[in-house]
């Protein structure tokens, strides 16, 4: 895995940490890169992902919620959610490729949530970048 991959995984576990235990973004970063040896190139983007996404996290649940017809926030799981959270503030902010952001997301949903999530994140992200090309 990649140092950028690596680092969004990191991202996401630190954000979901976060939005679990209630603690502080800066907290669950420490803790989850303390929990493995990682190099500091990819713990600091890792960092940086996630402490801009827990800024925007108003922001992405708003379109979120907006996306994900007849599906409240409350039913999507908290993994997803977390990804959904990274992925959206990573295509808001523009320096990634999208089509690399999505497909990075679809595996991290594959690999850690549930076997419908790749489907579900793919069809909200896809909805997201449908909805912004005709702004």
């Amino acid at each position: 895995m990649g140092k950028r991959s690596t680092a969004r995984r990191l991202a996401m576990q630190a954000l979901y940490q976060a939005d679990i235990s209630g603690n502080d973004i800066a907290d669950a970063i420490k803790n989850v890169a303390a929990s493995q040896e990682f190099i500091a190139a990819t713990t600091g983007f890792a960092a940086e992902l996630a402490a801009a996404a827990w800024r925007e996290r108003a922001a992405a649940d708003k379109v979120i919620k907006e996306l994900s017809i007849d599906w409240p926030l409350d039913r999507i799981s908290r993994v997803d959610h977390s990804l959904l959270r990274l992925a959206l503030y990573e295509l808001a902010a523009g320096e990634t490729p999208s089509s690399v952001v999505i497909d990075e997301s679809i595996e991290l949903a594959k690999k850690y949530s549930g076997p419908e999530a790749a489907k579900f994140i793919n069809g909200i992200l896809g909805a997201y970048m449908r909805a912004n090309l005709r702004k």
